[in-house]
């Protein structure tokens, strides 16, 4: 029987991963923006901290320092040095073991060449370039050092090279100087600004092998073999003088003679001119003691290139960021698949706020929250609320009557019952009984509806430093998304009008009081705010009225006739005298006053207590995580009660 075996999905994101929880994100978002915090900012903060399951941008960030802290830490750069003086001294210790047993001179005088030799292990390798080696080992490792010098110059440049040349013959050497030859010929036409696309063509058919990156024409070509010239030439800008002087010297011998140092060299100034914006000067430190060759340091200096390129993608400071800057491929190259998943899924959670359509742009170019994302959050911020208001099943009058709203859910018919029939659903109750549309009165179902009377509502909040510094900041914010979407989606003909009072008083829409950033401002002026209820309540003289007023300090600015505001502390005796006619003036319009007391103040308490008399409303005083139910149960009550 065949066995099948189960296990992660490895080969990229995995398809049956759930989608991004835009839900969740919202909740970050308005929490972020109702503390103060702009939309733009919200969002990159949502991004760095990521979501549960998903890391965020400061994660893979430190990750990112992490590995490149790592490479540092591990590695040397004289690897090539190191083999090179290990093959040299194999070298003469081979030839000292060919030279001992021979008795004549010429073995001596062999001898004394060597002993002479230079210190330097490149002017050694040079001094013995001429020499007639006797042992057939020495003399193979001595050839080894050329080998190795020509392969590390050559992977420097070129991809995968090392191991493709693992034994270089006079034939290779030939392919390597026509293609080097051809390649600069090449570039040099680009760079004189010719049209390379058919010589380009014909290098790719004949020296294709070499570039397994597959370039599609002369600029990707170009920018494959800058990155690695300028990562090898960061190599020796990281190398110490004397060893700079060692390589250099030795890079000579590399080939013999075949002139392929000199095809190198060329490249390298033509890579320069066409691709300037290149690291060409840069360094880095590295103090390890892991060895690592010329093509090894190179790669390494890629590494951290595209370390560095990653960390400022996903740091998203430059102006028009998105995360779908981030190279993914790269990305999963240096930290793995997980990162790759984690930065698709943050790039796709960026994507779906805007293509959602829970976050535009003004037209002041700033990011902002749509209308279908304020109602996101009020629908949260609501179900918050419910969970803390009791006796929820009896919040709304449902007296049934010809004249209620519907509400959408029906019921079986009974006697004296005069709500309109629910036609489809009656008829699919006769065909599911008797299979025919034949009606029996068991079959019948109506329709539910409710009474309800309008209200013109009033909520007005204090917004004054004191609220921000006493963290009622976000309760009142979230209190107000609630009762806004109670009344937009549940009593939609109730007109709601949102009132700000510090220094002055103003009327609001939602987005503009969830965005609302709190500034140092003295002053409540309830009086002004008071005002602005009373004028909206005359606009709805046919409806119920409801003036709720959100506060945690007495008035202390009342609005003069000239519309400039009056601030003092302790309030003067005009403030709380214009602030009790205006209280007057709405209890004359039938309007009794909710005030939600914030705090323990013994002078506010006194003022509202007389708010509540003056206008047969009352005071309650909760705690800032119970405000949002105290304010929406009273609204609720107040409609019962009417």
């Amino acid at each position: 029987m065949s066995t099948y075996r189960y296990g992660r999905y490895v080969d990229g994101p995995d398809p049956l991963a759930p989608p991004a929880d835009l839900r969740a994100a919202m909740d970050e978002l308005g929490r972020e923006v109702m503390e103060g915090a702009s939309p733009e900012s919200a969002l990159r903060e949502l991004l760095r901290r990521g979501l549960p399951g998903t890391r965020g941008l400061d994660d893979l960030t430190a990750r990112l320092w992490q590995r490149r802290a790592a490479i540092g830490r591990r590695h040397r750069l004289d690897g090539t040095l190191q083999e090179v003086r290990r093959l040299l001294d194999e070298a003469v210790e081979a030839e000292r073991a060919a030279l001992f047993p021979d008795p004549d001179d010429d073995a001596r005088f062999r001898e004394a060449l060597l002993d002479a030799l230079p210190p330097g292990t490149a002017a050694a390798v040079r001094e013995l370039a001429e020499y007639d080696w006797r042992s057939p080992q020495a003399r193979e490792s001595y050839e080894r050092i050329q080998q190795l010098l020509g392969q590390e110059l050559l992977d420097q440049r070129f991809q995968g090279m090392k191991q493709a040349m693992s034994n270089v013959s006079q034939a290779d050497v030939r392919r390597i100087q026509d293609m080097l030859r051809d390649l600069n010929s090449l570039l040099a036409a680009h760079a004189r600004g010719e049209d390379t696309t058919q010589a380009f063509q014909d290098f790719m058919r004949a020296h294709g092998e070499f570039f397994p990156e597959d370039p599609r024409d002369v600029e990707e070509l170009v920018d494959a073999l800058a990155a690695r010239s300028a990562a090898a030439q960061r190599v020796l800008n990281s190398m110490t003088e004397e060893q700079r002087q060692e390589l250099g010297a030795l890079s000579q011998q590399a080939f013999g003679d075949s002139g392929i140092g000199a095809q190198l060299s060329t490249l390298d100034d033509l890579l320069q001119g066409l691709r300037p914006g290149e690291d060409w000067t840069g360094s880095a430190r590295f103090r390890g003691d892991r060895p690592l060759g010329l093509g090894e340091g190179a790669r390494a200096m890629a590494d951290l290139a595209e370390l560095d390129a990653l960390a400022e993608q996903l740091a998203q400071s430059y102006p028009g960021a998105r995360l779908e800057d981030i190279d993914v491929e790269a990305l999963t190259r240096q930290l793995g698949a997980d990162a790759g998943v984690d930065a698709r899924r943050l790039a796709e959670l960026e994507r779906e706020l805007r293509q959602q359509n829970l976050l535009e742009r003004a037209p002041d170019g700033s990011l902002r929250l749509t209308p279908k994302a304020l109602r996101r959050l009020g629908e949260t911020a609501l179900r918050g609320v419910l969970d803390g208001v009791r006796e929820q099943g009896r919040r709304d009058d449902t007296r049934a009557g010809a004249a209620g709203e519907l509400v959408g859910s029906t019921r079986p018919w009974r006697f004296g019952d005069t709500e309109p029939w629910h036609v489809p659903r009656t008829v699919t109750n006769a065909v599911l009984r008797s299979g025919t549309t034949r009606l029996d009165v068991s079959d019948v179902e109506v329709s539910e509806t409710e009474q309800r009377s309008r209200a013109a509502v009033a909520l007005c909040v204090d917004t004054s430093w004191s609220m921000v510094q006493d963290g009622r900041w976000v309760p009142m914010k979230r209190t107000a998304l609630a009762l806004h979407h109670l009344v937009r989606t549940r009593f939609r003909t109730d007109a709601l009008e949102l009132i700000t009072f510090g220094r002055h008083a103003e009327t609001v829409d939602i987005g503009q009081l969830t965005a609302l950033e709190g500034v140092w401002e003295q002053g409540t002026n309830l009086h002004h705010a008071l005002l602005l209820a009373g004028r909206h309540l005359r606009r709805h003289p046919d409806a119920q009225p409801v003036v709720l007023v959100v506060t945690d300090g007495e008035p202390t600015a009342h609005l003069e006739p000239d519309g400039e505001a009056e601030f003092n502390y302790p309030p003067l005796p005009r403030t709380l005298a214009k602030t009790i006619a205006e209280v007057e003036g709405i209890a004359k319009l039938g309007a009794s006053v909710t005030v939600f007391r914030l705090g323990d103040d013994p002078r506010l308490a006194r003022f509202v207590d007389l708010v509540a008399r003056r206008s047969g409303g009352r005071v309650v005083a909760p705690d800032e995580d119970g405000l949002g139910a105290a304010v929406v149960s009273d609204y609720l009550r107040s409609r019962r009660r009417r």
